[in-house]
């Protein structure tokens, strides 16, 4: 099979490192890549906001799935204009990639299906949403409607926070994707990412992972786009996986389907695991980022099999083994993320650290330059580690990025404290 990858990302990097071990995949292409997914296959220099360019590749090359990594292409309909032409496509249609894009759209879907989630108001003005916040109290969460790169929630624990959040959305602290509000209950429990490949109309359930949002250790500072994490879950036992499946992945699928917006991909369930059970914070439609860089190396069975599934509507003949053995993932990040990062710097030491035992180092921000692998963005290494345990993985990955030599980086000390903790007693 021919196949192309879209996406820049350590997402793509641990994808693209997965479909290339498959004995199905016979070219990989990558648009358009980075110099960690050049190792897996071609790297394409397509602008991916250009559809009309992507379709013209796809013709070009006789490319037989197409496997979209990111959400903002998604949003803007590309799934859609690739079927239209012909193609076989992993990932959702513009229609139901709203389930990322709009987290209003979600939550009316929660209430209109019975989904738990939290409590929650939607506005288009800072008047209104700041009489809500009033009424329900600190602490809450304000949430951007829009797609805002993994920095439209503030955890506001006061009302001046939550009002402060309200004003800086609707003045266009976040562009677009502010334009509308969501405000939410403040939920209280364990986080946890749970995933689910979907047909349309079966789901298949994948593994859990747990991400560090927080910058800083002690899960201190702003949220980012994760600095971290692991999988599996200790918090996500069979039990709740069944019941999170039952209640929450499940009918949403329905629900999509009889609104004719089926849903075919890869759900994204951002979790809290509450004292009255699971709950939905959000959905992604897309395999999270860093959490996609613990599942690939934890998944036995070949991936392709199940994406064509996924596209087929055949789900329900598929079934994935995983691996025993717990991974995670730490972050290494440019100084000033999640702010302006410092970009530009040279990284060395990649392969020592790759040395180790059940060690990968996925790529995310980074670029070749005059020969040299510099750093071209605020997230810019996932440094991948497998154990017998999460304790014993956490000890090897941050084995494996004290052999990178990079000064101008940084990354959290202390991911996966929680189960490390669990296992502890």
């Amino acid at each position: 099979m021919k196949i192309l990858l879209i996406g820049s990302g350590g997402r793509e990097h641990a994808l693209a490192w997965a479909i290339s071990a498959s004995p199905l995949c016979d070219t990989l292409f990558i648009a358009p890549g980075n110099p960690g997914t050049a190792q897996c296959g071609e790297n394409v220099a397509i602008d991916v906001a250009d559809h009309a360019a992507v379709v013209a590749f796809c013709r070009l090359q006789g490319i037989d799935l197409v496997v979209v990594g990111p959400e903002g292409p998604l949003v803007a309909g590309i799934a859609d204009d690739l079927r239209q032409a012909g193609f076989k496509v992993f990932g959702p249609s513009k229609a139901a990639a709203q389930l990322e894009g709009s987290k209003g759209f979600t939550k009316e879907l929660c209430a209109e299906f019975n989904i738990p989630t939290a409590g929650f108001g939607r506005f288009t003005g800072a008047d209104t949403a700041k009489a809500y916040v009033a009424r329900q109290g600190a602490p809450i969460v304000i949430k951007a409607d829009g797609l805002a790169a993994g920095k439209g929630v503030i955890m506001a624990e006061t009302l001046d926070q939550a009002n402060e959040a309200i004003e800086m959305m609707f003045a266009g602290g976040l562009g677009s994707a502010g334009a509308e509000v969501v405000v939410e209950e403040w939920m209280v429990g364990e986080e946890a990412s749970f995933f689910a490949l979907c047909d349309g109309t079966h789901a298949l359930a994948l593994a859990s992972a747990q991400d560090h949002k927080r910058v800083g250790d002690g899960d201190t500072g702003p949220n980012t786009g994760g600095m971290g994490a692991y999988s599996p879950a200790p918090v996500m036992t069979s039990a709740m996986e069944e019941r999170v499946m039952a209640e929450i992945i499940r009918p949403t699928l329905a629900g999509m389907a009889k609104r004719g917006t089926p849903f075919q991909g890869v759900l994204f369930a951002g979790l809290m695991i509450t004292a009255q059970g699971p709950k939905l914070i959000e959905y992604n439609t897309r395999f999270g980022d860093p959490e996609c860089e613990v599942l690939m190396p934890r998944l036995k069975s070949d991936i392709l099999p199940a994406l064509l599934a996924s596209c087929d509507g055949l789900l329900d003949t598929v079934d994935l083994r995983w691996r025993d053995e717990a991974a995670l993932t730490v972050v290494l990040a440019a100084k000033g993320y999640p702010g302006k990062p410092e970009t530009g710097s040279v990284i060395r030491g990649i392969e020592k650290a790759e040395e180790l035992d059940d060690v990968l180092v996925f790529h995310a921000g980074t670029k070749l330059s005059n020969g040299d692998l510099v750093a071209n963005g605020g997230r810019v290494l996932n440094v991948v580690a497998l154990g017998e345990n999460v304790g014993q993985a956490q000890a090897r990955a941050y084995q494996a990025v004290d052999r990178i030599d990079w000064s101008e980086g940084f990354c959290r000390r202390d991911i996966g404290w929680q189960a490390v903790k669990r296992e502890q007693g």
